[in-house]
């Protein structure tokens, strides 16, 4: 019996950059899920879960597609159907899952599980697994298997996660770098909104098919670049559709606003880091429109309290989390205040915890 652990992750800045082609930079949590693997005689795989009542038994003989009613077994099962596709062994045995992620909450607990069952089922019989290449292979099952044509960030983040340090990932060429991320005496905070997350999907599709149209259109005056981010800030005027033109605008401040993150983490400058979470906040909602009353209410009431230097929503938007850096001293603080208000305005109860930059995939 073997154990493995997959993170989730946080993007600490840089949002809905990885699909027009920009830099992002998360970090793994020491949140995840865990993949105990049992070795079995008969030529199947069992996939449990100590968190979810639904389980699956499957002949490794069989062919594999994706059904809404498999529920949570899609993502394992898309790993182990590209697995044969490509020809590689997969051993007999039972997995069982367990996760302290929460679920829709945008921390990539799909990704995890992707990353996990994809880590635990190749150890079983290959000595060397590279982890780019095994974050290219999830995110194709994603893709094609489950159909969400997410970017790169999730599942490299999740493989490629290192201690204090956070990722920055070029989402167009899919390379990294590790940037430095141990915060000393302040403490980075994930506020889940606790609301379900039913726009997501179709709005996520909407915001990048107005990336796609605004890039068509800079294209026709300015063939020269290959993505949104790499436009300028002067060809704004290109676009007479102000909704697009807001668009734009959130993506090439964003990506500006990774630059300068990477720059001042290299300094240990958290003040000016916490800045830049406040303005990619700002943007996110002005701009991009993908916030909301949920994620807006746990923001700024986070960003009144005195040792909050910053805070933004992460991930895609419509609910999930955010994110805050406060100092260790303000941490009961800002979670009693923020709690309360939370429930006053939404009357939901959110949920606030802390989070370290962690390693990604490993065998425990």
């Amino acid at each position: 019996m073997k154990k493995y652990f997959a993170p989730g992750r946080v993007n600490l800045i840089g949002e809905h950059l990885d699909y027009n082609g920009g830099t992002v930079l998360p970090v793994a949590i020491n949140l995840g899920v865990t993949a105990t693997v049992q070795p079995l005689q008969e030529n199947v795989v069992v996939l449990r879960s100590n968190t979810h009542s639904f389980s699956k038994r499957i002949d490794l003989s069989d062919e594999f597609h994706f059904d809404k009613a498999n529920d949570w077994t899609n993502y394992p099962l898309g790993i182990i159907s590209q697995l044969k596709n490509e020809n590689h062994a997969i051993q007999p045995c039972e997995i069982i899952f367990e996760s302290n992620l929460p679920e829709g909450s945008g921390l990539s607990s799909s990704a995890a599980v992707e990353i996990v069952t994809a880590f635990a089922l190749l150890s079983q019989t290959e000595k060397q697994i590279n982890l780019p290449w095994l974050a290219v292979f999830c995110k194709q099952v994603e893709n094609d298997f489950i159909g969400v044509k997410c970017g790169i960030m999730d599942q490299y983040a999740v493989a490629l996660g290192k201690k204090n340090n956070a990722l920055l990932i070029d989402c167009d060429k899919v390379n990294h770098r590790y940037i430095p991320f141990d915060i000393g005496d302040y403490r980075l905070l994930v506020m889940n909104t606790k609301k379900p997350r039913s726009l997501i999907l179709s709005k996520y599709n909407e915001r990048k098919q107005e990336c796609e149209e605004a890039l068509r259109i800079i294209h026709t005056t300015k063939s020269e670049i290959e993505n949104l981010c790499q436009a300028d800030m002067l060809w704004l005027n290109i676009l007479n559709n102000e909704v697009l033109k807001r668009r734009v605008r959130h993506v090439i401040s964003e990506q500006l606003r990774v630059n300068e993150a990477v720059k001042v983490l290299q300094h240990n400058d958290l003040s000016t880091f916490g800045r830049l979470m406040n303005a990619s906040h700002a943007s996110l909602k002005n701009d991009y429109e993908v916030s909301g009353m949920e994620l807006d209410t746990l923001v700024e009431c986070a960003q009144q309290i005195g040792g909050c230097l910053g805070a933004r929503m992460t991930g895609a938007g419509f609910g999930g989390c955010a994110i805050a850096l406060v100092h260790s001293s303000a941490v009961e603080e800002l979670v009693t205040k923020v709690s309360e208000k939370y429930f006053a305005v939404t009357g939901l109860a959110c949920e606030i915890y802390e989070c370290k930059a962690s390693d990604g995939v490993k065998c425990l």
